[in-house]
């Protein structure tokens, strides 16, 4: 049976990595991103490392419109530091990446691991200058005796070379852990977030940022809710949102006030005293919020459920889904293996029309808005033939089970699907599970 979504029927397009078992904590994909046009794709890893793919427009008898993603960039964004002041590791794992739209032939793109931001330039080199007067094209200096006449430097083709170098370090600034960064509609400034702080940055200015949101309590005792999440609204400069580990989402609007601690809005959906339990609040814990590509819309992730939330209406959202319900029995175990802490991301497609977020055993969920119907995948080495149609898989949650279903007993807890992207163009995703990157695409463009 073929996978149908919308219209869509997704099969296998490639996967990065390595196949050995014993994989580094270091070769782990911390996060995924395409940039504006969905040419090029971005991951970073836990060992500060970001390596960019981009598009190939290849075309052959064999596939007219199929186009893999291959290296296009390879470098260290960051580096593993300590703070002698607080006697702590500061992690070289990227959290974030966050392209800036094009502006001219290089790319720039923000990457931030747990308390420094960089900005990095991604530029393409297909000549080289020579016809030097003091040295030869090799950087030998020439012997003065030998210099006859004056040259005039000219370029000369070379084999292309695509060149990353940082253009700004923006540091300093976060006392915890950054969790978010989000690039502002005017192109100019950009945000970052951390537990209790957002900060607002000038992209030509490293050296101060403005504090627009600070929740830190006089005393910490008092302490009740921390930040997980922010982004700027993507056609209004003046908008932003932020969730945090209460389940609410705030939005602030700059035009108001400088210091946004009161929102202009809300977003809250009242608890059920019927089902509430010791784990209530870690799960309505909201790890993630994307405003739709519209800017109508927006979508939250807590553990168990994705949220889509009308901007005009705060008192409930619009439509809700569940990603893994059958776990909310084992809350339990998931609480002593710490696995309830896992944040999970979840993107739009490019129409808005539908989301994509992951779960366990390398399962990733894909909700059609209009249908209402849940795509269940899987990324998997076993099912990695070229353009081989993905089958949906289904979680048991009885003893009646069909052939192809899995108990929940079964499940991998170990092989989580927390970062995804969707090709903003085309209906193209990327996977993140462990240290490979997936690619699916709709097998009608392949």
């Amino acid at each position: 049976m073929a996978v149908d979504n919308g219209g869509v029927q997704w099969c296998f397009s490639q996967v990065k990595g390595t196949i050995e078992e014993d994989v580094t904590e270091a070769d782990i994909i911390s996060t995924v991103e395409f940039n504006h046009d969905g040419e090029l794709l971005a991951t970073g890893d836990k060992g500060g490392r970001i390596v960019i793919f981009q598009k190939e427009d290849v075309v052959s008898k064999e596939s007219p419109h199929y186009g893999e993603y291959s290296v296009y960039s390879t470098f260290q964004s960051h580096e593993p530091e300590f703070d002698y002041l607080k006697s702590l590791e500061i992690e070289e794992k990227i959290n974030k990446i966050k392209w800036l739209k094009r502006q001219n032939a290089s790319h720039f793109l923000l990457s931030t691991n747990d308390k420094t931001i960089k900005l990095w330039k991604i530029s393409e080199r297909s000549c080289r200058p020579g016809n030097f007067n003091l040295r030869d094209d090799s950087g030998v200096p020439r012997d003065p005796g030998d210099i006859k006449e004056l040259r005039v430097p000219v370029l000369r083709p070379s084999d292309l070379v695509v060149e990353a170098s940082p253009r700004r370090v923006f540091a300093n600034a976060h006392t915890y852990h950054i969790n978010s960064i989000s690039v502002n509609s005017d192109g100019e400034t950009y945000l970052s977030a951390d537990d209790l702080r957002i900060n607002l940055w000038h992209i030509g200015i490293n050296d101060q940022s403005f504090n627009i949101v600070d929740i830190k309590p006089t005393n910490m005792e008092e302490l009740t809710e921390v930040i997980t999440a922010a982004e700027f609204h993507p056609i209004e400069c003046n908008t932003l949102v932020y969730s945090s580990s209460k389940g609410t989402v705030r939005l602030c609007d700059m035009r108001q006030q400088a210091l946004c601690d009161s929102h202009a809005k809300l977003f809250e959906e009242p608890e059920d005293p019927a089902t509430r339990s010791f784990f209530s609040e870690i799960i309505s814990s909201i790890s993630d919020v994307r405003f739709s590509h519209s800017g109508r819309y927006m979508i939250t992730r807590d553990y168990l459920t994705v949220k889509v939330w009308d901007l005009n209406m705060e008192k409930q959202p619009v439509e809700m889904y569940n990603v893994h319900d059958y776990l909310r029995s084992k809350l339990c175990s998931l609480y002593e293996n710490d696995c309830i802490f896992d944040k999970f991301e979840c993107v739009w497609n490019g129409s808005d029309s539908s989301i994509m977020t992951g779960s366990y055993n390398n399962f990733f969920h894909i909700f059609d808005r209009n249908s209402k119907n849940d795509l269940c995948l899987e990324a998997s080495r076993e099912f990695s033939k070229p353009k081989q149609l993905l089958h949906p898989r289904r979680v048991a949650m009885t003893s009646k089970r069909k052939k192809d279903d899995i108990t929940v007993e079964c499940l991998d807890f170990s092989k989580k699907i927390l970062h995804t992207a969707w090709h903003p163009n085309e209906d193209i995703i990327a996977v993140a599970a462990t240290n490979n990157l997936y690619l699916f695409q709709d097998s009608h463009t392949t």
